[in-house]
């Protein structure tokens, strides 16, 4: 009976995602907020709560986010990343100076704390790798000139939560410092090994996986991430980190290959991701908070665009791709979920995660319009703004008649 009942709700789940998905297309539209908005409806507190499928919905979840970034990591060599991040790095510190200082501040200001300071601000420093990944997907902009900066940025926030994360939750248990120095030391030293192994045995990890039977590519090439994934975040790493990195490390027609095979899965379980989101969010504990966090959004969306605006300019992207840069990188999503709910566990400010849900919710529905509206926007005020202003038209000269 279990069985049955879980088959109807995750049958029932996959047919609503498809013609959401369906509706979205007609309207040229991201699906990403309607998956949302549906997990709000079915989740904690809506309409109709799940019950015998969630814990399937959440083991999709997570492989959804790893599919996501693996088939980023597809799209570029590590020759690539290693020449992206030597260039990006200053990217990388005008982007946590310009979105991390106004959650901390925000956080003091509300008389919160130094931790749930730097809680918070981790919640608006990273942008969501799951969301950038499917709306640049959704709006064919793979290949655009901006994206390798967009990675650029995306890769750096990644790689800094290996070093984050493990501080943060330091703080949140209250060690002492040689143990939260180990525990760090084990996650950089893990990320760097990863990356070193991507860079300097990519060809011979490429030649391991390939196979002309594309059933033994899809099983070695899914196997390998999962566990890489696995491995990662048992050691403190980011499992999205971890498949970002086996992305990376194939190349060639292996990479096209499983790029091909790995498509159709990638968006069966990343629709599934955003509505496990929606799922664990009580819409009650919303309203009492959604004024700071629609302030903290609007503030953080702007620094946002900054980001990808100055990125972009300095890696001379045109004044189109500088927009779409800065919108894309708008939306914030599972990191900012994970940061703060460690924080909820730890019982540091009851507040903080109703804050950060709603805060995450509004950016998580706003990121694609941004992606897709801040460039023809940004261009039409900057043309308002230089358009030369009229000089007036001297009127013709009186001429003198005289008898």
């Amino acid at each position: 009976m279990h069985s049955a009942v879980f088959l109807i709700e995750f049958g029932a789940i996959i047919l609503g995602l498809g013609l959401l998905g369906r509706f979205a297309g007609r309207l040229r539209f991201s699906p990403i907020p309607l998956y949302l908005l549906a997990g709000l409806a079915f989740g904690t507190g809506g309409l109709l709560p799940l019950g015998a499928s969630e814990e399937f919905v959440a083991i999709g979840a997570e492989i959804g986010v790893i599919l996501l970034l693996l088939m980023l990591g597809l799209e570029y060599t590590a020759t690539d990343l290693v020449s992206n991040l030597r260039t990006q790095y200053p990217a990388g510190l005008v982007d946590f100076t310009l979105n991390a200082l106004p959650g901390a501040a925000a956080a003091l200001l509300m008389g919160w704390g130094p931790v749930a300071a730097v809680v918070l601000g981790g919640v608006t420093w990273i942008s969501s790798s799951g969301v950038i990944a499917k709306v640049l997907g959704d709006l064919g902009r793979l290949g655009n000139r901006e994206t390798p900066v967009i990675l650029s940025i995306l890769v750096l926030e990644d790689l800094a939560m290996a070093v984050y994360l493990p501080i943060i939750t330091a703080l949140l248990a209250g060690v002492g410092l040689a143990a939260g120095s180990v525990t760090l030391a084990i996650a950089l030293g893990v990320a760097g090994a990863v990356l070193f192994v991507a860079v300097r045995y990519g060809r011979l990890i490429s030649r391991f996986v390939s196979s002309d039977d594309p059933e033994k590519l899809l099983l070695v090439v899914l196997g390998l991430t999962l566990l890489v994934a696995g491995i990662a975040q048992q050691l403190q790493v980011s499992a999205a980190v971890g498949a970002f990195l086996v992305g990376i490390a194939l190349s060639g027609e292996v990479a096209e290959g499983a790029h091909t095979l790995l498509s159709p899965l990638r968006d069966l379980f990343a629709a599934v991701f955003f509505v496990f989101f929606g799922l664990h969010t009580d819409p009650s504990s919303i309203p009492p908070v959604l004024l700071p966090a629609l302030a903290l959004a609007v503030t953080t969306a702007l620094t946002k665009i900054a980001t990808g605006y100055w990125a972009a300019k300095r890696a001379g992207v045109g004044p189109k791709g500088r927009w779409r840069a800065g919108g894309t990188l708008v939306a914030r999503g599972e990191f900012s979920i994970v940061i703060a709910g460690l924080a909820v566990s730890a019982g540091i400010q009851p507040s903080l995660g109703p804050l950060a849900t709603a805060y995450v919710l509004i950016l998580v529905v706003v990121g694609p319009l941004t992606a897709r509206y801040t460039e023809p926007v940004g261009l039409w005020l900057t043309s308002r703004r230089r358009r030369p202003v009229a000089e007036p038209v001297p009127e013709p000269a009186k001429v003198e008649v005289r008898d």
